[in-house]
């Protein structure tokens, strides 16, 4: 579980923090000819070997690599034949996982771990890593459909949404581990007095049940972090 738990950081890391939009946009534009796309493949691979920390494991961080090249030139060539971009994307996702756990399970792998460093919290950092960017994009992903249905008649911040969500479900992740239910019920509260007047301003239901899914999502996948933390630590 601790090498499937580093092996999941690294992709986490590898696919949403140091993955700039305008690369995701230059690799489905250029597809298998995008310079942006072998980058990628290469800082997957420099992450994982940086959190294997086991130079003998090198092979399987170019099988990683190697089939996080054949599984995104696949996503690039088959999404335009998806209505629905979030399938796709998820697909992509989903299978990932399952040669990260395939990687991580393997007997031959699991003889290594014992020279892994085990001072760092490794659950910890994923599950906080999970909690910012990762998530941000995958509410993002879900509510693509209903964000274009919103006409929004006042400016904010850029990236404040974003920036929020990420400090609620860090505080949501917070206190689960400290095992203070009572405050998320607060944190809920504080935002829907905060956002009660944009609503009552704005009179527009759509924009109300959007803000209500989004919220709702956000600290659904921090309490799921923060279970999914509690039970694996």
């Amino acid at each position: 579980m601790m090498l499937f738990t580093k092996l999941l950081l690294a992709h986490l890391l590898g696919d949403f923090l140091f993955q700039p939009t305008k690369w995701v946009v230059h690799k489905e534009a250029n597809k298998i000819a995008s310079k942006y796309l072998y980058l990628h493949i290469l800082i997957h691979f420099g992450l994982t070997m940086l959190l294997l920390w086991d130079i003998e494991l090198w092979w399987w961080a170019v099988i990683i690599a190697l089939s996080h090249y054949m599984i995104d030139l696949s996503k690039i060539y088959a999404s335009p034949y998806f209505k629905n971009k979030t399938i796709p994307f998820f697909i992509d996702q989903a299978l990932h996982l399952v040669v990260l756990y395939c990687c991580a399970f393997n007997s031959n792998l699991i003889g290594h771990t014992v020279g892994l460093v085990q001072e760092v919290n490794w659950p910890l950092v994923t599950a906080v890593v999970f909690a910012s960017y990762p998530s941000s994009i995958i509410m993002a992903k879900l509510l693509e459909g209903m964000s274009d249905r919103i006409e929004l008649d006042h400016k904010s911040l850029p990236n404040a949404g974003k920036y929020i969500g990420i400090i609620e479900r860090l505080f949501v992740l917070i206190f689960i581990i400290l095992g203070r239910w009572e405050a998320i019920g607060l944190l809920i509260t504080a935002k829907s007095v905060f956002r009660f007047n944009d609503l009552k301003e704005s009179n527009s239901r759509k924009l109300t049940e959007y803000i209500l899914i989004g919220t709702l999502l956000s600290f659904g996948l921090a309490i799921l972090t923060g279970l999914i933390y509690l039970g694996v630590r």
